[in-house]
């Protein structure tokens, strides 16, 4: 049995995927599968990996399926699900192909989760280009108050107030190991045991959203996650991906997506409409449309 599943989900970045490949493969203390599922990538994604890294498993979908379909389909191929299959290696990872691993990243990462056998998922420190901390590798959940305080900019006024800062929970050393409510899908390694509980990644949210939902149905499933910043990864984190029209839209789609999922029975009127009023003047076309036509939860 392997001790580790990779799912990498690729879309037009051959370059940072092959890096991405290199620092995996050169990883260290610990038995793994890798699967990249393509995209439909445009540029030469494909035929670097297959030139470049044979040892590793291609799905090529000839259309973008979407990163939470896509991860689902290496998953399932790994044997992950609803159970998972016997030989299903004890611990899934997804990662980012604009990621770079060091050597014992993955061995550290699965001794830290047997050493708890509470622990759902995981999540290393996550560190620009520049070494700064990628805010995202550690959050709480959006509740309407957390996305409140987030969107008004009180977050970035007092990132170091215990209720302001919770969003990015900024409040936190980021050298200190924390129980969180999620960790990032840039990397998210978790539990077997846990994705026989709580399912495989929702395939209604097409892209960002999906990680917080998985770690939404983990939590509610009575397991921990956990932040671990005894390992660090860099995450590369493309501006183009951060400042793209259609990118924001599917954020702002997939931040009211999660809010009616876990959120709008338990969440009085007045902020109601003010989540609401907030998510459409920001959210663009797609957010209107999840808001006119919602999709069915």
């Amino acid at each position: 049995m392997y001790d580790v599943g990779i799912v990498i989900v690729n879309w037009n970045t051959s370059a940072l995927l092959k890096r991405c490949l290199e620092t995996v493969f050169a990883s260290q203390g610990v038995n793994f599968r890798v699967v990249v599922v393509d995209n439909a990538s445009p540029d030469d994604s494909v035929g670097m990996v297959q030139t470049h890294f044979p040892q590793a498993e291609l799905i090529a979908n000839e259309t973008n399926a979407g990163f939470s379909t896509a991860n689902n389909q290496g998953l399932s191929l790994l044997g992950f699900g609803q159970p998972s299959q016997p030989d299903a290696p004890r611990y899934a990872l997804i990662l980012n192909p604009d990621t770079e691993l060091p050597p014992d990243a993955l061995s550290k990462m699965a001794a830290y989760m047997d050493a708890d056998s509470q622990i759902g998922a995981v999540g290393p420190k996550l560190v620009l280009p520049d070494g700064s901390l990628d805010l995202a590798c550690r959050r709480s959940f959006p509740t309407p108050m957390v996305s409140f305080y987030r969107f008004t900019g009180l977050g970035k006024l007092f990132p170091k107030n215990r209720y302001f800062g919770r969003y990015n929970l900024t409040y936190l050393d980021p050298d200190t190991e924390a129980e969180v409510d999620s960790v990032v899908g840039a990397f998210m390694m978790v539990r077997r045991e846990a994705i026989d509980q709580a399912g495989l990644l929702n395939e209604r949210f097409f892209m960002y959203g999906e990680d917080l939902d998985w770690a939404y149905r983990i939590k509610q499933a009575g397991w921990k996650i956990l932040y671990n910043p005894a390992v660090t990864v860099l995450h590369v984190k493309r501006a183009a991906s951060r400042k793209n029209s259609r990118a924001q839209q599917e954020f702002h789609r997939s931040s009211l997506m999660f809010y009616r999922m876990h959120y709008r029975r338990t969440t009085p009127l007045w902020l109601h409409l003010m989540v609401m009023f907030g998510l459409f003047l920001k959210g663009g076309p797609l957010t209107w449309r999840e808001i006119w036509h919602p999709s069915h939860y």
